[in-house]
């Protein structure tokens, strides 16, 4: 397996790229693999929250160039297999934090930015390498990049391909956190099992309101929310969260 799938804490998820030998260059069959954990991961109802990172030295080096075959269609590949796990991440119910112990480099900087969160080690970056080699950004990764950095800086960071540090990186707010390399992603697992004690039904509603806002206007946004959070008044664990303040306790949150 491309991939490895583990449970390190109750309710967290933990998926590992795992070539690194090929500095977890995603090949086809890690595609597949990707795709069969990140479903796995949001359709366990057991799990809260998922990290993803990388074996090895490198977070993602993108695609993996000596996986192209002759009847390779690029455009038919990037809508269906690439597509499809990416598309699971940013629908996924449950946060997904990113701890990035790596360089994350083309596609893989596109499955970095489609995580909720971020967590980089020190000495890692991000590359938007596809000029280097004649291609343009892929995955959805020019509207990532322009939705966190504005068009002006994400077009000259795509066409210059500029390797961007860690510090670099949260400084523009592609990244949340960074932690020296060796405590990358125990400070994701960590955050993540912290988040599992949070009301999941309010997370998971308050990823849909946060990610819709992103691509809807103002008004829309507005009125998402209000429908939303008309799902999460009702809920038990928004009953136990209140209980929980005005008895100056900390809630027990069932998901439900």
């Amino acid at each position: 397996m491309t991939v490895e799938y583990e449970t390190p804490f109750e309710h967290v998820a933990k998926i590992t790229l795992n070539r690194p030998e090929a500095l977890n260059a995603i090949s086809t069959e890690m595609r597949r693999d990707i795709l069969d954990a990140t479903r796995t991961a949001s359709s366990d109802d057991a799990i809260r929250a998922v990290v993803i990172t990388g074996a090895g030295r490198a977070f993602s080096a993108g695609a993996d160039i000596k996986d192209v075959s002759g009847k390779y269609n690029v455009q038919d590949i990037l809508n269906t297999e690439y597509g499809a796990f990416l598309s699971v991440l940013q629908t996924c119910s449950k946060p997904v934090i990113a701890a990035i112990n790596g360089p994350a480099a083309g596609i893989g900087m596109t499955l970095a930015l489609s995580c909720d969160l971020r967590v980089m080690a020190d000495d890692a970056y991000m590359m938007c390498a596809f000029a280097n080699i004649g291609l343009v950004p892929d995955g959805g990764l020019s509207w990532l990049m322009t939705r966190e950095l504005g068009y002006a800086r994400a077009y000259q960071l795509a066409i210059e391909a500029e390797k961007i540090e860690s510090n670099r990186c949260l400084e523009l707010g592609l990244v949340n956190r960074v932690t020296p390399s060796s405590e990358t992603v125990e400070n994701a697992v960590a955050w993540a099992q912290s988040l599992t004690q949070r009301a999941p039904v309010a997370l998971a509603l308050t990823k849909s309101a946060f990610r819709a806002a992103s691509e809807d206007g103002l008004r829309n946004a507005m009125a998402y929310e209000a429908m939303l959070q008309r799902s999460a008044i009702a809920t038990e664990d928004c009953m136990e969260g209140v209980a929980a303040m005005m008895q100056k306790r900390s809630p027990n949150f069932k998901g439900k």
